[in-house]
């Protein structure tokens, strides 16, 4: 065979193993497209990003944002929407996703920059929108610096790995709604507070995993004491219950759910929508739960009702829904109970809706109204509002400020006294997805804690970082770091912490400290080093050795990889290349299989500790990129040819 014979032998392999992936990518696309129309989220995701490692496409980038933004996972919904925006054929629409997905995060300066780099390619932006972004995003930068003297502490005997979310009082009891796997619960229900259940006319939804979140449904739990238990009532659905809203006096209860109907309408021939209902139920004589009953205005095929709220006598219900001729998105109403016991038409409550959607209406007593919004100006996501009512008039809507309020969604607020409740949050740090958090006058402040935020290698502050400062108690702050890196916070006695600063394009930094048994008043100094990241760049993982001629993990190269672990779970939106290489001694062909099996074991090891799968490739490189003149033939010594067996790492991205 001559030379261009053979050149264009392997011309000719190359573009078919390039189109095989291409074809693989393709078809993996449709199979994650098909998951995404059915909100099968949670296993679009995964399907998303295996196409995206076979070819880094808009549509997988633009998709994987969406679904991460969809199923509440900020950091992520972050990195693949700067992909998305930052790809040469992407959309001004993606540049807008891209600031949200900063603002959630609590980058405010950089989200105004995206914001207004959006308003540049899109001239069509109303006035009132355009100001309700920049003024958010200021807003926060204000009530971050100047928070409230409230302390949000995550209640970690209510909350699970799952969604937790809804509590309110009955009578010594707490009720609230979860997602949580449970072993008494046979067929393994549970859930998520989107809206819709969606399927085909061929298969209704599983009866055991909502493919929205990849959890269980929601089912209704009470805490009584130390315990947590079902809630018993006579639901009369296999789908989402919750949440619940009690009378006064305790025997009369609303609350939402899901249910297939006979005759679901389906959407183009296939696909059916089903929404969310509100219904009720009444005790017994025997103080059982009766059937429920559905609320009148219930319509499961055209609109949603949910959040409800009883007012403590039992006359008006208060609601979010979709209603037709709202003012956008989900709206506030109340309706008036007849005197015959029915429901009078659902009233819209103008002067709390936006173009945005209301959720979770709370009224305590008859003067103050509780309601989370992202339609007014706030720090990202829901926000908690309160209205007061002054000479009969309830006051225009004031953001309740931080900490109340995260860059994340806060809603269904709960007064339990005077100066305390419950609120539910999916703000960062929590123990699950949605969280319940109590709320309370703030406890005793004893120490003080100043830091620097440097960039590790050029040893200058670095501005814009974000700091979480998180105590074991439950307890959490946040503070963005102006251009002299400079960060405070006061913290409270007898209380571990945990201290971490995450900044764009950044890995990430963290210190441990506690204030137990300290007796004096004291100034805590503890600054943070952020590493820059360089995609693409070896990072070489030191005393990775490996038996002569074997691939399995010794334990002095597991110490090294377990470094690499606590790297990728510090820095969760990372992916990461390991490569093996070998010397050039032995055959080529070898070597090539000997290193790729050496870094698939490594792989794997990472993969055992956690680490999704997708999120970290082996490649071995024989010795095809050695590090110094070492080559077949040429006399080096032992010390020499090790330098060139060696395993690194890469990110790929961040």
């Amino acid at each position: 065979m001559t030379r261009t014979s053979r050149l264009n032998l392997i011309l000719l392999i190359a573009l078919l193993l390039c189109t095989s992936i291409g074809a693989k990518a393709q078809y993996i696309l449709k199979e994650a497209d098909a998951a995404y129309e059915l909100f099968n989220y949670a296993k679009a995701i995964d399907l998303y990003e295996q196409a995206y490692q076979k070819r880094q496409s808009l549509h997988a980038a633009e998709r994987l944002a969406e679904c991460y933004e969809l199923t509440n996972n900020y950091k992520e919904f972050e990195s693949w929407a700067a992909i998305a925006a930052n790809m040469e054929v992407s959309s001004p629409e993606n540049t807008l996703r891209y600031a949200k997905a900063l603002q959630h995060n609590l980058k405010y300066n950089e989200a105004k920059l995206q914001y207004q780099k959006y308003l540049q390619l899109n001239g069509k932006v109303p006035a009132t929108q355009k100001s309700l972004w920049l003024l958010s995003c200021d807003s926060a930068m204000l009530w971050m610096k100047n928070p409230k003297s409230t302390a949000i502490v995550n209640q970690k005997q209510l909350n699970s790995p799952q969604s937790d979310w809804g509590v309110v009082k009955l009578a010594s009891a707490l009720v609230f709604a979860s997602d949580r796997a449970n072993p008494e619960d046979t067929l393994a229900q549970s859930a998520s507070r989107k809206p819709f259940l969606k399927f085909d006319g061929a298969q209704q939804p599983s009866k055991t995993i909502y493919g929205w979140t990849g959890n269980h449904y929601y089912k209704l739990y009470e805490q009584n004491g130390t315990t947590v238990a079902f809630f018993k009532a006579p639901f009369g659905t296999d789908y989402h219950v919750g949440p619940a809203s009690f009378t006064a006096d305790d025997n009369e209860m609303f609350f939402t759910l899901t249910r297939i109907p006979k005759n679901p309408e389906f959407m183009k021939g296939k696909l059916a929508t089903v929404n969310l209902e509100i219904y009720s139920s009444q005790k017994d004589a025997n103080g059982n739960w009766k059937a429920p009953v559905s609320f009148p205005y219930n319509n499961v095929n055209q609109y949603s009702l949910g959040d409800p709220f009883i007012s403590k006598d039992g006359s008006i219900l208060y609601f979010s829904a979709n209603l037709p001729g709202g003012k956008g998105g989900l709206d506030l109403y109340a309706s008036f109970r007849t005197e015959n016991g029915g429901w009078g038409k659902p009233i819209n409550l103008e002067e709390f809706n936006t173009e945005g959607n209301e959720r979770t209406p709370f009224f305590d007593g008859d003067e103050t109204f509780y309601f989370s919004s992202d339609g007014w100006i706030g720090m990202g996501g829901l926000d908690i509002f309160k209205s007061v009512r002054r000479s009969g008039k309830m006051s225009k809507p004031v953001n309740m400020g931080y900490p109340v309020n995260s860059p994340q969604d806060d809603f269904a607020y709960s007064k339990a006294g005077e100066l305390d409740g419950y609120l539910s949050s999916n703000r960062i740090g929590g123990l699950g997805n949605d969280d319940i958090y109590g709320f309370a006058e703030q406890l005793i402040l004893a120490f003080k804690l100043n830091g620097i935020a440097y960039d590790k290698k050029t040893r200058l502050p670095l501005g814009n970082v974000v700091v979480s400062l998180n105590g074991a108690n439950g307890n959490s702050l946040k503070v963005q770091t102006e251009a002299d890196g400079k960060f405070s916070f006061s913290l409270e006695k007898e209380t571990d912490y945990t201290l971490t600063g995450d900044k764009t394009n950044f890995r990430s930094d963290n210190a441990s400290l506690s204030t137990k048994n300290l007796l004096a008043s004291t100034v805590w100094k503890q600054d943070l080093f952020l590493e820059q990241i360089e995609l693409n760049k070896g990072i070489r993982l030191e005393n990775i050795y490996y038996d002569f001629d074997k691939s399995n993990i010794r334990p002095d190269a597991a110490i090294e990889l377990d470094k690499l672990v606590k790297i990728m779970q510090d820095n969760p939106t990372i992916w990461i290349e390991l490569g093996s290489h070998t010397d050039s001694r032995g055959n080529s062909q070898y070597n090539q299989w000997l290193s790729q099996s050496r870094a698939n074991a490594a792989v794997q090891y990472i993969i055992d500790r956690g680490i999704a799968k997708n999120r970290i490739s082996a490649k071995g490189y024989g010795e095809s990129q050695l590090l110094n003149r070492c080559a077949k033939g040429v006399k080096c010594t032992e010390a020499e040819h090790q330098l060139n067996r060696r395993t690194e790492f890469k990110i790929v991205k961040q």
